[in-house]
């Protein structure tokens, strides 16, 4: 075999992997203006992907069973040169889906838009190195297996890149250009790998033992395959939820589980024995211990920033022990295919799992605790070789996860009145009493949406965030002269906003979650007390938008910023003309931008200032920090002396560029520096939830 046939080898697998990892974020980009940014959006684009990654197997290994080597390589050919065909023909910019059926949508535009290519790449891996295989020879035995490291390095760069270098930089239309020419250039590239082996080719596969020649996996290894892999990935996507739900609504905070997830394969398919498994089995036990200590020990109130890299350093050293044990099982290079199959199968069962089935079957954030359970198990069931010891301290480490589930079940329920979760995320309501009565607090996660004090002879006031004094209080008080007004609210939380209300007025509400209309007509009182006449849209705000005739609102109120996962379709300049669209010409749209992490203030300036209009900063004081920019064109109210008095200078972010459809990026408004000291300041009233 040629040297340049072997570099050919390892840039298609590094190359593939990429683009397959990139492709992701962009074609989760190309949707979120035509389907919103709904979390169920969201979820569905990471089923199909995996999905579609499982079918690619899938396709690996019944072109690696049923065809032989050279035909193998044109056939994937031929589905490569299909996808290239495909992204010729994706829909335009003018595409819209139906909202009837948002999960039939999604899977047919990620289908149109990147199916095939997505169904090429996901295949790339497992067959590339099944192809790899043959072309070596009895005398030079090399393992296909390194080429999956190098797959995942490729992955992992990808990630990384993409929210630090591609993102911030480039439009999406440039993304996609350029995602296309690196799809052909790797076509091309197994075109030459197809042209340049066909004579190197042998009929059988060279086997790298003795035990690879006398039988193929048996079932216990093929289970074993699935279920750890399906343990990595449950652990990931568990992991991630609970941090960013629980800890702290971190935006991108994903990345840092994701990554070192991505290592993990790296370093245990790398072809050199780094990690031996007894040290792992040790760290394994610490991991395990250390992490149930502290959900023991801490509610979720008490945990800071800081606990993060412990929760970070667990994940890797259980994805090290579960892709350790399934790199040790690992088939001869006849039965990769097959292994491979079972991985995503894995992988795929476990995402499901987190993603899919825990919100409906469970009411809190409780995956994380059976991942737990899950490993210790699997820690039992595979160690018990290794002596009875291991298998009796694991078995007892199962018994005690199961035990520290069942504490935090009671745990949770402490002062809670209601408790539910969706696709949408956790929410809770709570009930606590003071002094004058009762408090009732709804939570999306760590995050507070609305409280409302109970007690004889109590005023409706509005509170929070949304007191007189406030931004949205202030162009409440001073949009209109008087007369009835018309408002409309992005975000419906507590409804707390409705305590503005008079008679005449119409608050009209757009909620994504229907089970936070629930809460605030059955919970809470602000609705149904409330003067004014009450309007509840369901649905993604600027999909419901964008289909109304203009509302001719005198204020609308964006509120849908406060959490790790900010939908950024609201701050294009196409979401700010649809707002316009929807205001009196003298009306004024206040954004609510107070987040622990994020400085979107200056976003909405450049929004201003593009739309040829003002925008004033007020920050309030009440219970928490409330941090409003109203933008408007109506000079009266600019100039009411309240608002002169209340305003702040909005200053600008370095490298920060107007944000629209084809281009936005949340690093260059990450707050940096004194993150936990913005964090109490702004949002103290945000770090009291529990799951």
């Amino acid at each position: 075999m040629q040297i340049p046939v072997k570099i050919a080898f390892r840039i298609a697998v590094f190359l593939g992997s990429f683009l397959l990892f990139l492709i992701e974020p962009i074609a989760g980009k190309r949707l979120l203006p035509l389907l919103g940014g709904s979390s169920a959006v969201w979820t569905t684009c990471l089923v199909f992907f995996q999905l579609v990654l499982l079918l690619g197997y899938l396709c690996a290994h019944l072109f690696a069973t049923k065809l032989g080597p050279p035909r193998q390589s044109l056939a994937y050919l031929l589905l490569l040169c299909a996808g290239l065909a495909q992204l010729g023909t994706i829909p335009g910019q003018n595409f819209r889906a139906s909202t009837t059926h948002p999960i039939f949508s999604v899977f047919w535009l990620l289908s149109a838009l990147i199916g095939i290519p997505f169904l090429a790449l996901s295949a790339a891996g497992p067959l590339l190195q099944a192809l790899y295989a043959y072309t070596t020879t009895t005398s030079e035995p090399v393992s296909p297996y390194h080429l999956y490291a190098i797959s995942n390095f490729g992955s992992l760069l990808a990630l990384l890149a993409y929210p630090t270098l591609i993102e911030p930089r480039f439009a999406l239309r440039s993304q996609i250009v350029t995602w296309s020419l690196g799809f052909a250039v790797f076509t091309i590239l197994c075109g030459v790998i197809h042209w340049r082996g066909r004579s190197l080719f042998r009929l059988t596969p060279n086997q790298e033992t003795r035990m690879d020649r006398e039988s193929p996996p048996g079932l216990t290894d093929r289970v074993l395959w699935v279920l750890l892999a399906a343990c990595g990935s449950l652990l990931l996507c568990a992991v991630t939820n609970y941090m960013s739900q629980n800890v702290a609504a971190v935006p991108l905070l994903w990345i840092m589980p994701l990554s070192l997830y991505l290592l993990s394969f790296v370093m245990v398919f790398n072809g050199r024995r780094l990690w031996p498994r007894r040290p792992i089995l040790c760290l394994l036990a610490v991991a395990l211990g250390s992490v149930g200590y502290l959900l023991y020990q801490y509610s979720d109130n008490e945990l800071r920033l800081a606990v993060i890299p412990i929760f970070c350093a667990v994940l890797f050293i259980a994805c090290l022990f579960c892709h350790g044990e399934v790199y040790r099982l690992r088939p001869g290079a006849r039965h990769s295919t097959s292994f491979y199959l079972s991985i995503s199968a894995g992988g795929a069962s476990g995402a499901f799992f987190v993603g899919v089935l825990a919100p409906v079957v469970f009411s809190a954030n409780y995956e994380l605790f059976w991942g737990l359970i899950f490993v210790s198990a699997l820690a039992a069931a595979v160690s018990w070789k290794q002596g009875y010891a291991w298998f009796l301290f694991y078995g007892a480490g199962t018994l005690a996860m199961v035990a520290l589930l069942v504490f935090q079940v009671r745990t949770y329920e402490h002062d809670t009145i209601a408790r539910m979760r969706s696709f949408y995320g956790p929410l809770r309501v709570t009930e606590t009493p003071v002094s004058t009565g009762t408090v009732r607090t709804l939570y999306n996660g760590t995050i507070e949406h609305g409280t409302q004090l109970y007690g004889t002879g109590l005023p409706l006031v509005p509170n929070a965030y949304y007191t007189d004094s406030s931004g949205v209080g202030l162009a409440l008080n001073f949009c209109c002269s008087g007369g009835p007004r018309r408002v409309g609210v992005i975000g419906l939380g507590a409804g707390t906003l409705a305590a503005h209300g008079r008679k005449g007025d119409v608050f009209r509400f757009y909620e994504i979650n229907p089970q936070v209309e629930r809460i605030a007509l059955n919970l809470f009182t602000y609705l149904s007390k409330s003067d004014a006449s009450i309007q509840i849209v369901q649905g993604d705000a600027r999909v419901s938008l964008a289909a109304e005739s203009s509302q001719e609102f005198d204020v609308l109120a964006v509120d849908a910023f406060s959490g790790d996962a900010i939908p950024v379709h609201l701050l294009t300049t196409q979401a700010f003309a649809l707002y316009r669209r929807h205001l009196k010409p003298a009306g004024i749209l206040a954004m609510h931008v107070s987040n622990s992490y994020l400085d979107l203030a200056p976003v909405v300036q450049q929004q201003a200032d593009y739309a040829g209009l003002q925008a004033v900063q007020v920050i309030s004081q009440n219970t928490v920090r409330a941090r409003w920019v109203l933008v408007s064109g109506n000079t009266d109210f600019l100039s009411q002396p309240e608002l002169a008095a209340a305003r702040e200078d909005i200053i600008g972010r370095k490298g920060l560029r107007l944000w629209n459809d084809d281009y936005n990026s949340l690093l260059p408004v990450v707050k940096w520096k004194g993150r936990e000291e913005r964090m109490i300041t702004e949002n103290s009233g945000e770090r009291t939830a529990k799951p």
